[in-house]
């Protein structure tokens, strides 16, 4: 009897607008879209839906009381978890700031930005590259996915790969081509003499 050994709850990870043609909308995301150097829009439905997740949870526990132990303990992972990945500072942890947090907040956590802002990349369109063609690893670990969100801990460990031409790795497919034409142009000048 075949068995299937990978069992995955697939859910939305995003949600389209409302209203399709909104002028104002399509130009906020188009200069967010260029800002951040984003693929399409749904990478910023992406980052507005788990925005909109956050303060909907945020929004439940501040209908409790204050000395709910649900909102106490959820309250406190929550702000903990926004404290971690750079959202609030340690200054704004209470569960109102989670409200006031902005889709851009969001867009400065993610690996292609940090990588820019580190000025690893000439661009943010060359972080995104970089990042997707294995070229960049957050502590040991190798990340190819430009949206990952990066931790404050993990924001100074961000650098080239071992395995990587800009890191210590060998040398580029590019760069041997081109050595290995010094080298036979070397060589078939000291020939010819």
């Amino acid at each position: 009897m075949p068995t299937n050994a990978i069992h995955r709850n697939y859910r939305k990870t995003f949600k389209t607008p409302r209203r399709a043609y909104e002028k104002e909308r399509l130009d906020a995301e188009l200069k967010l879209v260029g800002e951040y150097g984003l693929r399409c829009k749904r990478e910023i439905w992406r980052v507005q839906y788990a925005l909109a997740k956050l303060r909907k949870a945020a929004r439940t526990l501040l209908t409790l009381e204050a000395d709910d132990p649900k909102r106490i303990f959820e309250g406190a992972a929550l702000l903990r978890r926004m404290n971690r990945y750079g959202l609030l500072a340690d200054d704004e942890l209470e569960l109102d700031k989670v409200l006031q947090l902005s889709t851009q907040k969001l867009l400065e956590r993610r690996l292609q930005t940090q990588v820019y802002k580190q000025a690893l990349a000439k661009s943010i369109h060359h972080a995104r590259v970089l990042i997707r063609q294995r070229h960049i690893r957050v502590g040991n670990q190798l990340v190819n996915v430009p949206s990952f969100n990066v931790r404050t801990s993990s924001e100074k460990h961000i650098d080239f790969c071992a395995s990587s031409p800009y890191g210590q790795g060998p040398p580029g497919r590019v760069a041997r081509k081109k050595a290995a034409s010094r080298a036979a142009g070397g060589a078939g000048g000291d020939d010819e003499e």
